[in-house]
C-alpha cells in the first residue's frame, strides 16, 4: 500500500488565484463603507480565513460595529448583533426551551449565537455568567440547551468589542475567555484626511445605517479561503520559531533579563502557538503566497500575544505596555 503523507498538499497556483479574487471582492466591498482602518480590515480577514474569533478594543465611535456588519454584509450569510448589558442572561445568547401549551411539550428556540457572524457589542458589560455561556460556543462550536447539543453553523465567527474606558458597570473578561480569541486588535483614531472623507461619505449617504453592502461572496467562497489557507506551507524552522517564542513568554528572565521579566505575570498558553500557525497561514494567503515567512509571524505578534501575555499590577502602575514586552521577546529570539 502507498504511504500516506501526514503533510497536506501545498496550495496550488490555481487555488491561490481563486483566493486572491475572493479576497479582492471582500476588500472592495469593505472599502465602500469603511474609510481607512486597513489594519482592522486585515485583522478581520485573518480571523475569518483562519476560522478564529477576534476581540476589538477602542474608545467609542471608531467604527468597530460598522466594520463587523460590513464584513457580514459582504458575505451572503446570517448575521446577529448582541448588545451586551449587565442583565443579559446566558439563555438570551444560546437559546431556551419554551413550553408550548397547545402541544403540552417544550420546544427549543435557538438564540442569536446560532449565526455565521455574531457581533458581541461591549462584551465586558455582560456578567461573568453570561460571558461563560460563550465559551462552549466559541471553543466547541456548539451550544447545549436542555441537555440537547445544537451545532453552530460553519463558518462561525465571533467579533466582540469592548471599551477600555467607562469601566463602571463592566466585568473584566476572564483569562480563559480571552485566550479563546484568536486575535485582539486595538482600533486607532482615523487620520485627519480619513476623518474628512468620513464627513463626505456621511453627506453622500454611503454610511446610512439602512444602506447595506450587497452580498458579494458566498459561504462556499469563505470555506474555499479557509481550505486553501490550511494548505499554506509552514516550514519546520518557522514552526520551531513559533514554539520558541511561546516558550520565552513563559521563561522570560534568561532572554529579556530579570528587570523586564518581573513584569510578566503569566506567559502565553499553547493556544498562542496554534494561533500563530493558523493566523500566519491566513496572512500569507492575503499576501498572495503559498508559504509562510518569519515576517508573517512578526507582523502578528501584537494581535496574537497582547491578550495572552498577562502583565503584573506593577507593570500597569509603571505604564509598561504588553506590546513593549512582546517586542523585547521577539528581539531576543533569533529569526530563522
Amino acid at each position: 500500500m502507498p504511504q500516506v503523507s501526514a503533510t497536506p498538499a501545498t496550495a496550488s497556483d490555481t487555488e491561490l488565484a481563486q483566493a486572491r479574487e475572493i479576497i479582492r471582492v471582500i476588500s472592495d466591498s469593505y472599502s465602500t463603507k469603511m474609510v481607512g482602518q486597513e489594519r482592522l480590515r486585515t485583522s478581520l480577514l485573518v480571523a475569518l480565513i483562519a476560522g478564529g474569533h477576534i476581540l476589538l478594543e477602542s474608545v467609542p465611535g471608531l467604527a468597530k460595529t460598522t466594520a463587523a456588519s460590513t464584513l457580514a454584509d459582504t458575505v451572503k450569510a446570517s448575521f446577529k448583533r448582541i448588545q451586551c448589558t449587565p442583565d443579559l442572561l446566558p439563555g438570551d445568547i444560546t437559546g431556551n426551551q419554551i413550553y408550548d401549551a397547545s402541544s403540552g411539550t417544550f420546544r427549543t428556540v435557538l438564540g442569536p449565537v446560532h449565526a455565521n457572524f455574531v457581533l458581541l457589542d461591549e462584551i465586558n458589560r455582560s456578567s461573568a455568567k453570561t460571558q461563560s455561556a460563550m465559551l462552549e460556543a466559541m471553543q466547541e462550536r456548539q451550544t447545549t440547551i436542555g441537555g440537547e447539543v445544537h451545532p453552530l453553523p460553519r463558518p462561525f465567527l465571533v467579533i466582540a468589542t469592548q471599551n477600555p474606558i467607562e469601566q463602571e458597570g463592566t466585568y473584566e473578561l476572564p483569562e480563559a475567555q480571552m485566550d479563546r480569541f484568536l486575535l485582539k486588535e486595538i482600533v486607532e483614531y482615523p487620520s485627519p484626511a480619513e476623518e474628512f472623507e468620513i464627513l463626505g461619505r456621511i453627506d453622500s449617504g454611503v454610511l446610512d445605517p439602512d444602506r447595506h453592502v450587497p452580498g458579494a461572496i458566498s459561504l462556499d467562497d469563505v470555506r474555499t479561503l479557509q481550505e486553501t489557507a490550511s494548505r499554506i506551507y509552514v516550514d519546520p524552522s518557522i514552526r520551531n520559531y513559533i514554539v520558541q517564542l511561546a516558550y520565552v513568554t513563559r521563561n522570560p528572565a534568561p532572554y529579556i533579563g530579570e528587570e523586564r521579566a518581573r513584569y510578566i505575570k503569566y506567559g502565553a498558553s499553547p493556544r498562542a502557538s496554534i494561533a500563530f500557525l493558523q493566523a500566519s497561514r491566513a496572512l500569507a494567503l492575503l499576501n498572495g503566497r503559498t508559504h509562510v515567512l518569519p515576517e508573517d509571524v512578526r507582523e502578528l505578534r501584537h494581535l496574537v500575544l497582547r491578550h495572552r501575555v498577562l502583565l503584573t499590577f506593577e507593570a500597569d502602575a509603571e505604564g509598561v505596555r504588553s506590546e513593549e514586552i512582546i517586542d523585547q521577546i521577539f528581539a531576543a529570539v533569533p529569526t530563522p
